[in-house]
Parts: structure tokens; sequence; C-alpha cells
């Protein structure tokens, strides 16, 4: 097991956190862990798990990952809703990478259970 710590910003390894959700071994048990496990996924070029936990409603098709984007950080700004008790739920994130960042208020619900990415609104 890599002691490595998770892209995602918490303070434990890969493994432990978003890598258990990349590898199927569990689900993501809130929006904000989804968030997470995607921003890691972005992180790792890991375009598979992003489309697995993309609304079947809005999934693109295919996705093609730039492989010379270099992701740096993310913050979560603000949650709303999104826990154990809820089917829908909000994550404000900020996301660094070489040379800028990208502000999103993201949508999640629940499918069959699970939870998944809607789509999200760009912000200043």
């Amino acid at each position: 097991m890599t002691t490595r710590s998770c892209p995602c910003g918490l303070p434990t390894s890969y493994d432990e956190c978003c890598g258990r959700f990349h590898s199927g071994a569990a689900a993501a048990p809130t929006a904000e862990a989804l968030m997470r496990s995607r921003y890691s996924a972005f992180v790792k070029g890991d375009p598979a798990y992003l489309l697995r936990t993309w609304h079947p409603r809005t999934r693109p098709a295919r996705l093609d990952l730039d492989p010379g984007m270099r992701w740096t950080g993310l913050e979560i700004v603000a949650t709303t809703d999104g826990s154990a008790f809820h089917t829908t739920g909000t994550v404000t994130f900020r996301a660094s990478y070489r040379g800028g960042s990208l502000h999103e208020r993201s949508r999640f619900e629940r499918v069959d259970g699970a939870w998944v990415y809607v789509d999200g609104e760009f912000l200043d």
C-alpha cells in the first residue's frame, strides 16, 4: 500500500481515500466525497471513473483528458445537502492547475443509491 497523500487534499493516503472509489472497492458516501474522488481522477488521468460517476442523462459518450494538464490543488468552498440523508447536493469548489484555476458549483444526484455528477456552473 502506498503512503502518498491523496490528490483531493484530505490528510490520508490515496489508497485509503479516493483510490478505493476509483478501484470500485467502495462508493463515495457523500456528494463531497464524490467531488473529491472525481478531482483525483482528473489528477490521475482516469476517464473511465469520471464517466462511470457521471449521470447517465448528462454523460458524454467519451472523455478525452489533456495529458499536459497539471492539477495542483482542490479547495472545497461550500456544500449544500449531499449527505447520506439526501438525494441531491451541490459542491462549490476551486480546482487549481498550473497557470490558473477553475471555480465551479457542481450538482450531484443519487442514481440507484450511488452519487453521480450531473453538471456544473462555472463561477467567477
